[in-house]
């Protein structure tokens, strides 16, 4: 039977197979499946490994133990002599991601292994034992960091967990979106540059007109005292909103007073506006004193509120303030970091910060003017923390009609 050929061309075209066009496409379909069946199977352990159960540190271990095994395996078929150096790998892994228990399953397999493989070696006896135990100083170093992972997780997902914590406690303080004509600002600084602070913020939003925030200055600074103030956010954060604002220092007040370190003391502000009239009531637990600006007079007045520290006496008192925030007036409140220093006392850090303040105004308004405020705090051992809220001028026609309702009053 003669082949057939294709016009213009010299040599002879074997007829195609029936079905060839879909080859390529069920190929390529086959190799999707099994590279989403890879990536759904390794997300899967991933998320067991997350929950820190037993089964999943097994595995883990399990597959470091299978991926020694292996090197092992390559180096014995190629011929090549695995250094000692190898092992510090699979030892930085297993310290990062095991927990104590099955990394010192791995610790046992590495030794034996180390030591296996440096007698096969040419190396002189000399540079082997110094390879082994600078091997040795690493194991201990390791096995030392993990029996101290008090939580009994990895150290890896150690380092999640707290910085979930962190998160959770960032997220409280999230000013939520004020109505036209109302703005407000934070910003903390933590002592000694970690992102866990004592100095915290709560708030809250109510149909869009009743503002209530606090903000918290837990006794103590930088990490050490991050899961007080955490624990503290969430049980202010339950409550802020809920409660008069003199109940609520009440409730903070019993909260601080029933836990067991004799070091559970905190000052807080707590505000409460209107956001319709302006209307604000100040409460305050030993806190620095609030700082209203005033617009007629063109500065930062000292505000009245005062009261006793939380978690100090059973019945403590507090004396609110209270007062109203014009259109372009503000309140700012901040706390002892701020303020305190060495060579200083507070009222003579009070008059520095309303200083400060004022030239941070007169310059850029109160846009950014927390941040601009304490970038000229000298860096100190405590938190510093400062919160703004204010009430924007009013446009030209709004002008003009509190003017009428003004007079017509």
């Amino acid at each position: 039977m003669a082949r057939p050929y294709r016009p213009g061309l010299s040599f002879p075209v074997r007829p195609r197979a029936p079905g060839w066009e879909t080859y390529p496409s069920a190929v390529s379909k086959a190799l999707g499946s099994v590279l989403r069946g890879c990536l759904t199977y390794v997300r899967q352990h991933a998320d067991n490994w997350r929950t820190g159960s037993r089964g999943s540190q097994l595995f883990l271990l399990l597959v470091l133990v299978a991926m020694v095994a292996i090197t092992i395996m390559l180096s014995a078929s190629v011929e090549v002599v695995v250094p000692v150096s190898m092992w510090f790998l699979f030892l930085m892994v297993g310290t990062l991601l095991l927990r104590f228990g099955p990394l010192l399953v791995l610790v046992a397999v590495l030794v034996g292994v180390a030591w296996r493989t440096s007698l096969d070696t040419g190396y002189a006896p000399a540079d082997r034992s110094t390879a082994l135990v600078i091997f040795g100083f690493a194991i201990v170093l390791a096995l030392y960091q993990s029996s101290r992972q008090r939580s009994g997780l990895p150290m890896a997902l150690s380092e999640a967990v707290l910085t979930q914590l962190r998160d959770r406690l960032q997220r409280q303080g999230r000013i939520p979106e004020l109505p036209v004509g109302w703005r407000s600002e934070s910003a903390t600084l933590t002592a000694n540059g970690p992102s866990y602070a004592g100095d915290f913020l709560v708030a809250n939003l109510r149909e869009q007109r009743w503002l209530e925030m606090a903000l918290v200055d837990v006794c103590g600074k930088g990490t050490t005292v991050g899961p007080q103030a955490l624990q503290f956010a969430g049980a202010l954060g339950g409550l802020i909103g809920a409660l008069p604002p003199s109940e609520l220092m009440a409730a903070a007040n019993n909260f601080l007073l029933r836990q067991e370190s004799d070091e559970s003391l905190a000052t807080a502000v707590h505000i409460k506006v209107d956001l319709v009239t302006g209307d604000y009531t100040i409460t305050s637990a030993g806190h620095p004193p609030a700082l209203h600006w005033h617009l007629g007079q063109r500065g930062w007045g000292i505000d009245n509120a005062r009261g006793m520290a939380l978690g100090v006496i059973e019945d403590a008192e507090f004396e609110p303030s209270r007062g109203r925030l014009r259109p372009g007036e503000a309140l700012m409140f901040y706390t002892d970091g701020v303020i305190e220093a060495a060579d200083k006392d507070l009222d003579e850090g009070i008059d520095w910060l309303r200083m400060a303040a004022l030239q941070a105004v007169d310059s850029r308004g109160f846009t950014g003017m927390t941040r601009r405020v304490l970038k000229k705090v000298p860096r100190g051992d405590d938190d510093r923390a400062m919160l703004l809220i204010e009430r924007q001028p009013l446009t030209s026609p709004e002008r003009d009609s509190e003017r009428l309702r003004v007079l017509g009053g």
